[in-house]
């Protein structure tokens, strides 16, 4: 079977440094591109580009990752930035954005992990919670925490059981976005995956699968991509 091919969103970094260089960079953590591979998937990378090339790019795509990264900015879901926001990143905000429009209006399937979950849900006209406590163990360090699905969702079909996932993230959904359905919560209530029935297959989810070994939410998406190819 020809492997799919799953585009996946990078980060933009004013100095990134390797070797002798310190230069700007596109780049993503390798977990990404090996989760896709893993999960039986061909990688591309999809670094911010003009808003008006994301339908292109997504046309040659068999799926998409918005992966995760920077809080988005506040005014994209009309709120004024609270003390404990992080910086904006206006190129990835507007880039990923379109490519979430551009998969939507063509039914590619689509995978959101943290700020890409929460890109979707303000893609879709939702708000954040800009900070919460407790889902993050320190700076720089990823911590992990149970999840648990909502009968009769498209992540529950994936992975049935309470999970216990890597976590990185203060920020969270607040309302949701137009269409999207809750499929998992964390034990003190937060929203960790949501999905739009109404998509071929669109889901997100609030921790990050590329940091551990648990394939099946990739492999939900490889699958989908594979059927829409």
């Amino acid at each position: 079977m020809t492997r799919p091919l799953i585009g996946v969103s990078t980060y933009l970094e004013a100095g990134a440094r390797w070797g002798v260089w310190e230069l700007e960079a596109a780049l993503l953590p390798v977990g990404y591109p090996r989760l896709v591979q893993r999960a039986g998937g061909l990688a591309a990378m999809l670094p911010p580009d003009d808003p008006q090339y994301a339908a292109a790019a997504v046309a040659r795509l068999d799926g998409l990752v918005i992966a995760g990264g920077p809080d988005v900015e506040p005014v994209r879901y009309g709120a004024e930035r609270e003390p404990r926001t992080g910086p904006p990143a206006p190129e990835r905000d507007e880039w990923e954005l379109a490519l979430i429009d551009a998969a939507l209006g063509a039914g590619v399937p689509l995978l959101g992990i943290c700020r890409g979950m929460q890109l979707l849900n303000v893609a879709l006209g939702g708000t954040l919670v800009q900070h919460i406590d407790g889902h993050a163990e320190r700076v720089g360090v990823f911590g992990g925490h149970d999840v648990k699905p909502v009968p009769g969702t498209r992540y529950a079909e994936a992975v049935p059981e309470a999970a216990y996932v890597p976590a990185y993230h203060h920020q969270a959904v607040d309302r949701l976005g137009a269409g999207l359905t809750a499929s998992a919560y964390a034990a003190d209530g937060t929203v960790e995956a949501v999905e739009l029935p109404s998509a071929p297959w669109v889901l997100g989810v609030q921790w990050h699968p590329e940091m551990g070994g648990d394939l099946r939410v990739m492999r939900a998406l490889v699958r989908a991509a594979a059927r829409a190819a």
